[in-house]
């Protein structure tokens, strides 16, 4: 496949410019998963007071919301697929604000779950088809360009989350947290009406039936086209939510943060992918995606062996510098290489949109388990996932397509 051929040749398809307003929804739609995963960690010790629980029980409201999360957004693709992106985005919006508000209500730790299982099971309706939408209305640089920017926001959120919902926390207290979502989950229903609306027109709806959705989810995984930049791209975005897990661990019990000073750390970081992000599609446009994907993999290693290098004496500022690097590394990863799978799957973006958003939820499970069974030295397992995922990450692009 000529990447760099086909993002100099491509025109936006049925968009006529890409306009900040349109960025905004996208990015919006994007980041709301991620902002609801991560906004209520610092509130953790007090959700537990509240409803009368140990701490240690809460975590299955944050296992719990991955777990419907990674289920749901496969069905929803398919069914945007054949009935059209703007029911789906709606409803899905619609059922997370309804979630939200029984999480804000919730006078029990079951009925607090249920109200995160309703969420996921609506937000992730709006990370899902954000990327098929753009899918639907460019193709090539202008694709890129607008994964770039909609995949910036997606991995600056968990960055951002933790410090807003330290702000909740000291401030109205975490049911305000829940409040805070569903008021953004109405904003962004309002504006996806005004400024997008259906962007997959019926004559390209295809059929939805499952046993048609069950053979297309499986050409996706044996097409290389799909599969080496979707596990690449999962696989090293895997290793972020592994560094949101592990880190504190490493900074505060190791060396001394307190929470705020962890939460402005992570909103930091941001600023690192959004650097990398915004010159992604520049360079792809240069030298092609597939290389210069390739290139943020070998960035990314830099600053995972950097970790292993270390071996947890380097203090913060060393840590923190091998982190730029992979966080930058990965920045570059992401947006192309969902780009380069979601390309060639025109008629199928919500499909493939769907599976690319399993694997990267299902791989992020295990690699954020793995960075959790830190042993005495959480610095090194973390250095440790690190690699293993840009490894992996660079074989996956390394492998020839032979089907273009």
């Amino acid at each position: 496949m000529n990447t760099r051929a086909s993002f100099s040749a491509a025109v936006p398809r049925l968009a006529p410019t890409l306009s900040g307003r349109l960025l905004a929804v996208l990015a919006g739609l994007a980041a709301l998963g991620t902002l609801s995963t991560n906004i209520i960690l610092p509130a953790f010790p007090s959700m537990a007071s509240d409803l009368k629980v140990d701490t240690r029980d809460i975590g299955v409201v944050l296992s719990s919301f991955f777990l419907a999360f990674a289920i749901g957004q496969l069905f929803v693709g398919p069914l945007s697929d054949r009935w059209g992106r703007r029911a789906l985005v709606l409803g899905g919006l619609l059922l997370f604000v309804a979630g939200s508000a029984i999480c804000a209500w919730a006078p029990t730790l079951p009925m607090l779950v249920a109200g995160r299982v309703i969420q996921a099971l609506g937000v992730c309706a709006a990370s899902v088809l954000s990327r098929a939408i753009a899918r639907d209305l460019f193709e090539g640089e202008a694709l890129a360009r607008t994964l770039a920017l909609t995949m910036v926001a997606m991995a600056a959120a968990p960055g951002f989350s933790p410090l807003l919902g330290s702000a909740m926390e000291y401030g109205p207290g975490w049911r305000a947290s829940f409040t805070l979502m569903g008021l953004l989950g109405v904003l962004l229903a309002l504006a996806y009406m005004v400024v997008v609306g259906e962007t997959h027109p019926a004559s390209r709806r295809v059929v939805a039936e499952p046993k048609v959705v069950l053979q297309g989810y499986a050409a996706l995984l044996t097409d290389v086209r799909f599969i080496r930049p979707a596990f690449a791209v999962s696989v090293i975005l895997g290793g972020l939510y592994a560094f949101f897990a592990a880190t504190p661990a490493i900074l505060m019990a190791r060396m001394g943060l307190n929470a705020l000073q962890l939460g402005m750390f992570f909103a930091s970081t941001v600023f690192v992918v959004f650097a990398s992000g915004m010159l992604a599609p520049r360079w792809a446009g240069r030298w092609g995606a597939a290389r210069v994907a390739r290139a943020g993999c070998l960035v990314a290693l830099i600053g995972a062996l950097g970790l292993l290098a270390g071996m947890g004496g380097g203090g913060i500022a060393y840590f923190t510098l091998s982190m730029v690097f992979y966080l930058f590394g990965m920045g570059l990863v992401n947006p192309l290489g969902t780009a380069m799978a979601l390309g060639p799957f025109n008629q199928q973006a919500g499909l493939a949109s769907a599976l690319l958003g399993g694997l990267q939820m299902a791989l992020a499970g295990v690699m954020t388990t793995l960075a959790s069974f830190a042993g005495p030295s959480p610095i090194i397992a973390l250095g440790t996932v690190l690699t293993v995922a840009s490894v992996l990450a660079l074989a996956a692009l390394m492998i020839r397509d032979t089907q273009n």
